[in-house]
């Protein structure tokens, strides 16, 4: 898999979902090297906190193949997924989770705590990037030109091994 690729497209949408002023996070699932979803955040645009990049990808992909289980897809995301996000991937069975930035307030990969570790059903395999300078960078342009200065950071510390 051509795991640049599938960010940089999580990265278009996730600059969409900045100009339309949200939060720019975006998302695509893949199966057997084809996109069967695709989700940006649109928390603001529809006023509805479920409204995460994660989500409405689960949603997409879950309507193109007429099936809740995810089996085989790897899912790329430009920020590290928060707990709700975490469930949803639990939940539609997702084999792979690749994110760009951490979120040391809200991710559930490693930054607060690692949701795929607890005794669920399923853990999906987590790998950090590819991109992920260009994930933390679209966030800090997003914040500082919404309040003149960053509200978001990359994180101070290097990532853990996952």
């Amino acid at each position: 898999m051509d795991h640049q690729y599938y960010m940089g497209l999580a990265l278009e949408l996730a600059r969409q979902a900045a100009a339309e002023g949200d939060v720019p996070v975006g998302c695509v699932i893949v199966k057997d090297g084809q996109v069967i979803g695709r989700g940006r955040n649109r928390r603001e645009e529809r006023g509805d906190a479920t409204a995460h990049a994660e989500l409405e990808a689960i949603r997409d992909a879950c309507a193109r193949t007429g099936s809740w289980r995810l089996h085989g897809c790897t899912l790329y995301v430009t920020l590290e997924p928060c707990p709700m996000c975490a469930g949803g991937i639990i939940n539609a069975r997702i084999d792979a989770i690749r994110y760009g930035a951490r979120d040391e307030k809200a991710g559930c990969c490693a930054s607060v705590l690692n949701l795929f570790e607890e005794r669920f059903n399923h853990r999906p395999r987590i790998y950090q990037g590819p991109l992920e300078q260009e994930c933390e960078a679209v966030l800090q342009d997003f914040f500082e030109s919404l309040r003149g200065k960053p509200d978001w950071a990359p994180p101070s510390k290097p990532p853990k091994k996952i």
